[in-house]
């Protein structure tokens, strides 16, 4: 494969022979296909410009899961909630600091994309039930019925080649045209015309359109502005997408754009090593453990899996132990992902106390205290021989963990970043005054999402929220920037 190029602004025209579309759109992840599959209900012309062969980004390398209020699904479900209360919920886990304009207009977004997606693309949607994920009031997770990320992409992807979505794989953008008042156009803000995107031979091609959305990529994967941006996690493993380079970051300080919330990100502290796989965090909520290489809880685990990373990695070798039971076994193998980890050989069997400190490498005693600390914490008898250690945290356990005991060893893991480009609420990029580009728009993992600017704001799903809602929010704004709908 050729080397890319770096992401670069370019003043002037494409070449004159190239293509044209009214609306160009960077990556086809989860929010680029929404963005499409929206277009193109709109009857506006797009192509989606996506670097890998087939469509995935990070949501495919995710659960797949996405939070929505006062669907039509929850409410089959006999869920009562609204998008009044999702806001809160969101707001409340980012301690006030997540952008309000965004979590006011995604929450009352996503539901109506969902349905959409259900009851015209025929995407299938469940509710997931038996648990809560951390900061959520209610059920509201809602997955394609495989329960993968990858489903979830197929089945978008599906959606929208037959809503008449142009893909282009293969096709990495590292050019943005611009032109400004000096050529013709009002004000003194670039002006989108164009892309130039590299093929995997080195070749440069270019697409001329009307309005640019940027639904590519946040920047997880540049080690130096992780390195720069999120120190607390320069030595962390990366479990997102490789694409996530920064690109945007990069076109956007070259625009003169503004940028918001650059410390806030998704990390996870259940990353099955060495197999590599992401462990649901439902095994937690359920009343599992984490454990550190001294047989000992560190954390509050019900207060969320982002800044469980932070507190993983800070333990002796960066690692620590899941410990559960068989019933919450058998609610973990409902989670395909889970499944293969077992395959892998993720997921050990312990017939006891003794035997759960041998594959930890800790004093048995040290284990029992902190299984005392839960039977305790229930009132019920203690295990014996056990010196009491009682952890700090207020966590109120559903029940004691009954023998065998199953034990995954995990580390810490980064999977993308929250912060990025500003934008308002109709997903326009704003320059340093906060004033919004003419033609420009961004979403999902370009752009600020709703978490803060730190980790621990992260409400599970805010991820696949921004992707879907604001890609839906995006294509809705860029079909009235262009011309008038062609079909």
């Amino acid at each position: 494969m050729a080397e890319l190029m770096q992401p670069r602004i370019v003043l002037g025209q494409p070449p004159a022979d190239a293509p044209h579309t009214q609306v160009a759109v960077v990556g086809a992840g989860a929010c680029g296909l929404v963005a499409g599959i929206a277009l193109r209900d709109a009857g506006v012309d797009c192509v989606l410009l996506e670097r890998d062969a087939q469509p995935a980004g990070s949501t495919a390398l995710s659960s797949g899961f996405i939070p929505a209020a006062g669907t039509p699904m929850q409410m089959a479900a006999g869920i009562e909630d609204a998008p009044a209360r999702f806001a809160k919920d969101i707001s409340a886990k980012a301690h006030g600091r997540a952008a309000k304009h965004l979590v006011q207009a995604y929450s009352q977004e996503i539901p109506a994309i969902l349905t959409l997606l259900s009851s015209k693309n025929a995407i299938e949607f469940i509710v997931l039930d038996g648990f809560l994920y951390p900061g959520h009031s209610v059920r509201r997770m809602h997955a394609v019925p495989q329960k993968t990320g990858a489903a979830l992409i197929a089945q978008l992807e599906r959606a929208a080649t037959a809503a008449g979505v142009d893909i282009l794989t293969q096709a990495t953008v590292r050019e943005i045209y611009v032109q400004n008042d000096a050529d013709g156009y009002a004000g003194d803000a670039p002006h989108i015309i164009g892309v130039g995107y590299q093929r995997p031979d080195g070749r440069m091609e270019y697409l001329r359109c009307d309005a640019l959305i940027l639904a590519c990529n946040g920047f997880g994967g540049n080690t130096a502005m992780v390195r720069e941006l999120l120190p607390e996690m320069q030595d962390a493993l990366f479990a997102g997408h490789a694409g996530n380079d920064g690109s945007a970051i990069a076109w956007g300080k070259q625009l003169g754009a503004r940028m918001a919330d650059l410390g806030g990100y998704q990390g996870h502290g259940s990353w099955a090593v060495p197999q590599g796989a992401l462990i649901s965090w439902a095994l937690m909520m359920e009343g599992g453990v984490q454990l550190n290489a001294k047989g000992a809880r560190f954390h509050d685990e019900t207060q969320g899996y982002s800044e469980a990373a932070v507190h993983v990695l800070a333990q002796p070798g960066g690692v620590a132990w899941n410990v559960f039971d068989g019933a919450i076994l058998e609610l973990a193998r409902s989670f395909p992902d889970f499944v293969e980890a077992e395959k892998a050989g993720a997921v050990k069997t312990c017939a006891d106390a003794h035997a759960l400190a041998a594959l930890i490498g800790c004093d048995t005693t040290d284990v029992i205290a902190t299984l005392n600390d839960i039977t305790l914490t229930l009132g019920l008898k203690p295990v014996k021989n056990g010196k009491l250690k009682r952890y700090s945290d207020k966590r109120v356990f559903k029940r004691a963990l009954l023998e065998p005991f199953y034990a995954v060893k995990v580390t810490g893991a980064l999977f993308h970043t929250q912060g990025g480009l500003d934008i308002d609420a109709q997903c326009r990029v704003l320059d340093q005054r906060g004033m919004p580009f003419a033609n420009l728009l961004a979403a999902g993992g370009a752009a600020r999402g709703v978490s803060g600017d730190a980790v621990w704001g992260y409400l599970s799903g805010n991820g696949l929220l921004s992707a879907v809602a604001g890609g839906a929010i995006a294509a809705r704004t860029a079909s009235k920037m262009v011309a008038g709908p062609r079909t």
